[in-house]
């Protein structure tokens, strides 16, 4: 089963998808297809690994070589909130971070409050087969609106469709060839 999102960007000029997921939950009504709101996180919960990410900040720019492999746990909460922990390898050693995705109106979108940016940025889970790969999509307007697009998966190698997946999903959502990276991992120093 996928949860099948569309792009629900609050506060962008995307905001079409509410349309989109409408009707989608819709069509899978009329297909006879129980979508329980808040069930899938459960299925959604566990261990992942970011395995690509599309990015075009220009302050990230410096960092694109750097990019390892990274590791999170979703949790979900009593209330349908998310706790992500995420865990990346830098010169230091582990780093450790856990974000606070609150559950929004719409199944796979979250908000969560970044410390660093001081903004509320949306997360949507666009894609996801659960046991596999997941397509999440960040968003945030500070002076100017960024994207990023993650690609996660249950182990740290995807089969080369899923990646091309990402690939064409990123690029459709105007990302440039040298934007989209599929870091290599990190292998035995990994975190944690």
């Amino acid at each position: 089963m996928f949860l099948e999102t569309c792009l629900y960007l609050s506060g962008s000029s995307s905001d079409a998808a509410v349309y989109g997921l409408v009707s989608k939950l819709e069509k899978r009504e009329q297909a006879g297809v129980v979508f329980e709101l808040n069930s899938w996180i459960y299925e959604f919960a566990g261990k992942w690994y970011r395995v690509g990410l599309a990015y075009d900040s220009p302050g990230f720019v410096p960092y694109r070589n750097r990019l390892t492999v990274s590791m999170g746990v979703v949790e979900p909460t009593e209330n349908g909130d998310v706790n992500m922990t995420m865990w990346s390898l830098k010169s230091s050693g582990c780093q450790r971070k856990v974000y606070v995705y609150e559950k929004t109106s719409v199944p796979g979108v979250f908000n969560y409050y970044s410390t660093r940016h001081r903004r509320v940025k949306d997360v949507t889970v666009v894609e996801t087969n659960y046991t596999e790969y997941a397509l999440v999509l960040k968003h945030k307007k500070i002076n100017k609106e960024f994207t990023q697009v993650s690609l996660y998966g249950r182990t740290k190698r995807l089969r080369a469709d899923v990646m091309e997946k990402f690939r064409a999903y990123a690029t459709a959502r105007g990302f440039s060839k040298e934007s989209i990276l599929t870091p290599l991992a990190a292998g035995k120093t990994d975190c944690p």
